[in-house]
């Protein structure tokens, strides 16, 4: 009986993120301009905003789901947004967040994930379309609500910060051992065909449509570079 139980919640926790995995682009670009909204309208508790000015990219995944079944598992679709050579921010690079863990724990959550990358060390991990956290480039967790001297030494050593959002408790995380990938099929259905994250992020691929200009304009809004 415990192993059939075990194994049924294997079964839907699976199908539970194959769902989630189905999400049109046009409605998870929404998803995250959403996100990034929210977070940036509560000052006292979202990120710091001189830190926001001193990126150089944005990393948003709405929505990343934990599955905790006997084996557990973390996956999320989103965006990766990175500065154009006039300092406005260009196309969406669409990426999938992947770890994994064991436990005992049941139940399943959805988490909102941010993360800034910092310098051009952590934008050139984005362009090699697949690394690991804490492995390949270096992740701290983010600031919440404060505007000291602090960010700009943040700002300085981390080549990635990160935030997570949980039952609207906003916090820093380090998101160690997380694999970000660039996720070939999402940019098909996104361009209508392969790019890669340098052709993207680099402005060498046909505009994007229409559906990613709500993320875009969100991230302008708070846009100014430092």
């Amino acid at each position: 009986m415990k192993r059939f139980l075990a194994f049924s919640s294997i079964l839907l926790a699976s199908a539970y993120l194959a769902n989630a995995q189905e999400e049109r682009p046009d409605h998870r670009l929404r998803s995250a301009a959403d996100v990034f909204r929210e977070v940036m309208a509560t000052p006292d508790k979202g990120i710091p905003r001189g830190l926001f000015e001193r990126a150089q990219c944005v990393v948003i995944v709405p929505g990343m789901k934990k599955a905790a079944f006997v084996v557990g598992g973390d996956y999320g679709k989103g965006y990766a947004v990175c500065r154009n050579s006039r300092g406005g921010w260009g196309d969406p690079d669409p990426i999938a967040l992947s770890g994994g863990n064991f436990g005992l724990q049941l139940g399943i959550n959805s988490t909102d994930v941010i993360m800034l990358v910092m310098n051009e060390k952590g934008l050139n991990h984005l362009l090699a379309d697949k690394f690991s956290l804490g492995g390949d480039a270096g992740v701290a967790a983010g600031p919440v609500g404060r505007e000291t001297a602090a960010d700009t030494d943040l700002s300085l050593r981390a080549e990635i910060l990160s935030w997570s959002r949980t039952h609207g408790l906003f916090a820093g995380v380090a998101l160690d051992g997380t694999v970000i990938a660039h996720d070939r099929g999402e940019t098909e259905k996104l361009y209508g065909r392969e790019y890669t994250s340098r052709e993207l992020i680099r402005g060498q691929a046909p505009p994007p449509p229409p559906a990613a200009a709500v993320l875009t304009h969100e991230l302008d809004q708070y846009g100014p570079r430092k």
